[in-house]
């Protein structure tokens, strides 16, 4: 019997049309919901929307999930974003976690991210805790540092009064859109790719999109353990008085996704160029070409532009679970009136 590698399963995987288990799914929809033409006729919708069938019953989503993960990574695999809305069964950040769970991924520890952060329960933490006025920019989940989360979930337990959706973006879509408008920045983005900066105190600044601290950042008080961690994630420190500068790369940032075989535009170029700021960073001096050279802020903020044009911004509701695949999928946080209370997990 011919045994196959995990990335051509992957990829069979794709093809593969598996039907939607009516007794327990409908598929909903978003006022702003984006659709493209996937090749071959396909068209694919952009987010899924998935809500309870009138069948659904008394189930539980964790248990639904642990039914059909197979139906359900084909999904996500197809749209490289999942929508779980009306499902009464997750209220808490304990039947948040229930549901992370179900999906089976392993944890990825938060360590070299740069958002604020506190642990929930179980694998959930906050979200970034920066200031509901502030803006969080487009971004795949520590882009930045060589390893990321492939999955990333979040659940709102409390809805905004007002504002705090978070967009979304396909990678594809933006690197495609690029590579036509801004051909020669794309060629030396995927020849130099980027360095990344950034200066960190020693405890967490709540009052910074950045503020995580160098002691949470690489969860250690200790000096020695810190500079090994981050010499395992290929990260340059610099230790000064009040903390360390870290500079980390050059990092690509164009990648090609196997299992969907495109490139995709898998950076944080556009965050830390337009919100890594703080009393300690100066955001254009955040993120550079790999040679160390300035990126032209014409580009960036036209790529800003696209981002926005391509995105749909989901409105919270609370209940919701929202599945991103982090190689396929960009995203951002408006600002919002208080109250609100978005959770996230990360997986492998």
């Amino acid at each position: 019997m011919t045994v196959l590698l995990k990335d051509q399963l992957e990829s069979l995987m794709g093809l593969l049309e598996l039907t939607m288990p009516e007794n327990l799914f409908v598929e909903s929809e978003l006022l702003q919901q984006k659709k493209y033409n996937a090749g071959n006729g396909a068209g694919i919708v952009f987010p899924t929307v998935l809500i309870p069938s009138p069948k659904f019953g008394d189930r539980n989503l964790k248990e639904a999930i642990r039914d059909q993960k197979p139906w359900m990574e084909s999904v996500l695999h197809k749209t490289g974003a999942i929508l779980f809305r009306g499902f009464s069964s997750v209220s808490s950040a304990s039947d948040f976690n229930d549901v992370v769970e179900a999906f089976g991924y392993d944890e990825l520890p938060y360590v070299g991210g740069a958002a604020p952060r506190t642990n929930v329960v179980g694998r959930v933490f906050t979200s970034n805790e920066s200031p509901p006025d502030q803006k969080i920019p487009f971004h795949h989940e520590m882009a930045q540092v060589p390893k990321f989360p492939l999955k990333v979930f979040f659940f709102c337990e409390v809805e905004p009064k007002i504002g705090g959706e978070t967009p979304i973006v396909l990678s594809h879509v933006i690197y495609d859109k690029m590579k036509q408008k801004y051909p020669d920045f794309v060629d030396r983005l995927e020849e130099h790719g980027l360095l990344y900066t950034r200066v960190l105190g020693e405890d967490d600044d709540p009052s910074s999109p950045i503020g995580r601290g160098w002691v949470s950042t690489f969860l250690t008080k200790d000096k020695v353990i810190a500079a090994e961690r981050a010499a395992k994630l290929g990260m340059k420190l610099e230790w000064t008085n009040d903390g360390l500068k870290t500079v980390m790369g050059p990092i690509p940032a164009i990648k090609f996704d196997e299992t969907r075989k495109r490139k995709i535009w898998f950076n944080s170029m556009v965050a830390a160029y337009t919100g890594w700021e703080d009393a300690r960073n100066d955001p254009v001096k955040a993120v550079t070409f790999g040679d160390g050279t300035p990126l032209p802020a014409n580009v960036i903020h036209d790529c800003l532009k696209i981002l926005e044009e391509e995105s749909v911004a989901v409105p919270w509701q609370k209940g919701d679970v929202l599945l991103l695949d982090n190689l396929a999928v960009l995203h951002a946080r408006r600002p919002f009136e208080p109250p609100r209370r978005v959770l996230a997990s990360l997986c492998t």
